[in-house]
């Protein structure tokens, strides 16, 4: 079958259960943000050298599709799932973020203007796409669409590590100075 099947002309998408919805409904605007958000990281990914990081940035891509199929399963089939997020994965981001708060020194935590480093700022946007994506979550929670409470966990500890590694990636190729403290 071709990429084109023109399902998708009347302005409606299917779910993976099947269910038809305008492409614009809050379920498609939910997995439609992880996945600008992992393109994101894949495009920070291109541009850095660390091994460990690049290892990192794959795995929460790949938490990132889990998570698009749980949120794209909808209510009615999401017990038929191989994999959700859990909290092991939860685990996983914050034993990374202490293990990277250990290792490097940051200065007070304020916010900064970016764009002294493309890197860093590739990573800002990836954060501020994941707190998007972490708000349209939260709206299915509230409608009750939504009760795995190990997604928006995750993707809270996503940008709290997306956010450090701006500051790491700041400091590592520029002088790192404070721009604006709030």
């Amino acid at each position: 079958m071709g990429i084109t099947t023109k399902k998708g002309d009347d302005g409606m998408t299917s779910l993976l259960n099947g269910k038809r919805v305008m492409k614009n409904d809050p379920w498609v605007e939910a997995y439609g943000t992880l996945e600008e958000l992992s393109s994101f990281l894949g495009a920070a990914k291109s541009l850095i050298k660390e091994r460990k990081i690049k290892k990192l940035l794959e795995s929460i891509q790949r938490d990132l599709f889990v998570i698009g199929s749980e949120i794209a399963a909808a209510e009615a089939s999401f017990a038929k799932l191989k994999q959700k997020i859990n909290t092991a994965e939860v685990n996983r981001l914050e034993q990374a973020i202490t293990s990277f708060e250990k290792k490097e020194i940051f200065e007070e935590c304020c916010f900064y203007l970016s764009g002294d480093s493309f890197v860093s700022s590739m990573f800002e946007i990836a954060r501020t796409v994941c707190r998007r994506a972490e708000r349209n979550i939260i709206a299915l929670k509230q409608k009750k669409k939504v009760k795995n409470k190990n997604i928006w966990v995750y993707l809270n500890r996503v940008s709290d590590l997306l956010y450090l590694l701006a500051r790491f990636y700041e400091k590592k190729h520029t002088k790192f100075q404070l721009k604006e403290k709030v």
